[in-house]
């Protein structure tokens, strides 16, 4: 069995990517759509590579230096340093081959709109984001698969979780630059794009007239896909590697000896089969109703999991240990759980976003109090279904032998992340959405083609917020099983609360995702403010533009190049913090201190991410129902106050709350790898 699996693990991760490179393959087969469509489709992806490019020179340049202290400082650094280049470069790969496809795919799905085939358009659409879900999955499990046959399978040392660790170090380096850098040019180029056109010239949103539509455009690709993908596979990784780390020492390793470290590795080969079918879910016939389709393939992709992971369980742990088995579930039921939370304050269908509209009825203060609360009210439940799930599994563990409620908590991560490939599609399908109506208004098509592709867009914003629920559990059940596998590795049996390095450690750790926040909130704010600039010279200075003369095109490209520059200045610092103080911290005040830290970093990120995803969502789709017509509709004082609420929820939902994700795994990792550095 201990050669087996991870092989069987390594075909699965191959026959994943086949899969993306298939589906790839039939995408890029279909109608492009009219010249000006391609046209348009050509601007996006030019825009996103040059983008991705710049950003991956700077994420390299970061990498060499990460690498230089990796080696330095850990017995068999070299090993680790390897296993870290690998995390690093599968994340990248994966992220580019999503964005090469999305950016395609989106004219493509409006080109089957104008032909009325909304069935197929859904299926583009789908298939564009599954392609990134499949690669991101496929990449990441490849990966580690590789790294445990090299380190543990062929070489045989004992400390090869140690080294692997270095994988998901690489994943999370990537992804925190990732995300933050897309979240910062996505929301710049939006905000700055609304403010200048809708709110100050007055002109629809996606107008081709206004210089940074463009901009607005390519962000939803850098973030939503690139920087989403980089943020589940860096949850991906920890998630898997974390129970290996617990597995492969103490008592875990004296009950399961290397059982204990294929678990995790054969449940998320069990999760990609199943994401993979789960796309039989999504019916193609009609297009119809395409969210409770994809809402249907999340669930029907959940439970097949489900029902996999207990053959497998029972398979690897046997019977007498099946009782595990109920860890995987709990976080299951938990990573389903804070989705639909996350759908229910957030959709247009339900009384928490009504609720935000009809606050908009006394100006926009009121829109931004109400906001405000029904965010922090998400929390609640969110938070009580994590605690739920970390006291079950921990209880169900330590029931089956004593000892082993650490290796369940472990466990509840690779639970909810079993099927990351189908988290990241319907997410990445949205992205795919809300370009194909970008590029119906830019291309002047009718207003029936607006109307189906906003069917799918309006699809695709109630995915986005289920995902980014999903994500943000998933991210904080990784950390959470991190910081067991680094309390274990530092030899820390129980955490005095009542102990001052304690307390100072988990102050510390509540202020770091805030201060982080504020970072990449200012950073919004100075892209948002240059695009608008921008925006405003263009029309000052190129005459006709604002009239729409057929033959005057503003520079799209300034405005690009511009929001790249702030977003990839700005993502440096935060990127960097995220490494060096949790070390700083480990070094100079000890690991008790140190877990304090990531104690209350892991709480506050996950409270905060919650509460700012949730809002911003809620103001977002406030807007949008507004916009439907209800409560006065588009063009009144109502509306005016709802655009404000959206302009103020923007860089929470897609770049200070999402963040939050990468940056609590990171530290976590950078805790748990340098261990050995401040353990004595």
């Amino acid at each position: 069995m201990a050669t087996w699996v991870p092989w069987t693990v390594l075909g699965v991760s191959a026959f994943c990517l086949l899969v993306a490179a298939e589906l790839a393959r039939e995408v890029l087969k279909t109608d492009p759509g009219t010249e000006r469509m391609r046209e348009i489709s050509r601007e996006i992806q030019l825009g996103a590579v040059r983008f991705l490019v710049e950003e991956y020179r700077i994420v390299l340049i970061f990498i060499a230096a990460l690498a230089v202290l990796i080696g330095l400082s850990l017995f068999r650094g070299w090993m680790v340093m390897l296993c870290y280049f690998i995390g690093a470069g599968f994340t990248m790969g994966a992220g580019y081959v999503g964005l090469a496809i999305t950016t395609r795919a989106n004219s493509r799905t409006s080109e089957q709109a104008c032909l009325d085939n909304m069935g197929l358009a859904l299926k583009i659409a789908y298939r564009g984001g599954l392609v990134m879900g499949l690669a991101v999955a496929g990449g990441t499990l490849l990966g580690i698969a590789v790294c445990y046959l090299i380190f543990n399978v062929a070489l045989g040392f004992w400390d090869s979780s140690t080294i692997i660790l270095g994988f998901a170090l690489g994943s999370a380096s990537v992804g925190l630059f990732t995300r933050v850098g897309g979240g910062i040019f996505t929301k710049g180029a939006d905000v700055g794009a609304d403010l200048a056109g809708k709110i100050e010239e007055g002109i629809p949103e996606d107008d081709p007239r206004n210089p940074a539509v463009i901009a607005d455009n390519v962000g939803d690709n850098v973030g939503d896909v690139a920087g989403m993908g980089a943020d589940i596979s860096a949850s991906f990784a920890a998630a898997t590697l974390a129970p290996i780390a617990i597995a492969s020492g103490g008592v875990i390793f004296q009950k399961f000896a290397a059982k204990g470290m294929l678990l995790p590795l054969a449940i998320g080969a069990a999760g990609i089969l199943c994401s993979i079918a789960g796309t039989f879910f999504v019916a193609f016939s009609t297009g119809k109703k395409p969210e409770s389709s994809l809402r249907l393939a999340i669930l029907g992709a959940a439970v097949l999991t489900t029902v996999a992971s207990f053959f497998i369980t029972w398979g690897i742990l046997g019977w007498k240990n099946i009782g595990m088995f109920t860890a995987i579930v709990v976080g299951i039921v938990a990573g389903l759980g804070i989705g639909a939370t996350s759908e229910y304050f957030t959709s247009g269908s339900f009384s928490p976003v009504k609720r935000i509209a009809r606050a908009s009825e006394t100006g926009a203060g009121t829109t931004v109090i109400r906001g405000l609360s029904e965010g922090m009210t998400s929390t609640i439940i969110s938070v009580i279904l994590i605690g739920a799930a970390v006291g079950i599994a921990y209880y169900t563990g330590n029931r089956i032998f004593l000892g082993g409620g650490i290796y369940a908590v472990s466990l509840l991560g690779i639970g909810v992340l079993s099927s990351a490939g189908m988290i990241i599609s319907v997410d990445a399908f949205g992205s795919v959405s809300d370009n194909a109506g970008g590029i119906a208004e830019m291309a002047d098509l009718s207003e029936e083609v607006r109307e189906r592709t906003d069917l799918l867009d309006s699809a695709g914003n109630t995915m986005a917020a289920i995902s980014k629920g999903f994500s943000i559990g998933a991210a904080t059940l990784a950390a959470i099983a991190l910081f067991t596998a680094y309390a274990q590795a530092a030899g820390i049996v129980t955490i005095n609360l009542i102990n001052n390095k304690t307390i100072v450690g988990l102050l510390l750790g509540v202020m770091a995702p805030l201060a982080f926040s504020a970072h990449t909130m200012r950073a919004v704010e100075r892209a948002a403010a240059a695009v608008v600039e921008e925006v405003r010279r263009q029309f000052r200075e190129i005459a006709g533009l604002r009239e729409g003369k057929p033959d005057v095109k503003p520079d799209y490209s300034t405005a690009v190049k511009m929001t790249a520059r702030t977003a990839i200045d700005q993502m440096i610092i935060p990127a960097v913090l995220a490494i060096l103080v949790p070390l700083l911290i480990g070094i100079i005040l000890g690991k008790q201190t140190l877990a304090g830290f990531i104690a209350g970093a892991i709480a506050a990120g996950f409270a905060t991410a919650v509460w700012m995803v949730n809002s911003g969502e809620a103001w977002d789709n406030a807007k949008k129902y507004i916009e439907a017509g209800n409560l006065g509709g588009k063009g009144t004082p109502v509306h005016a106050a709802a655009v404000v609420g959206d302009t103020v929820g923007d860089p929470l939902k897609d770049t200070a709350g999402p963040s939050m994700n990468v940056l609590i795994i990171l530290m976590t990792v950078v805790a748990l790898l340098f261990v050995p550095l401040f353990a004595a």
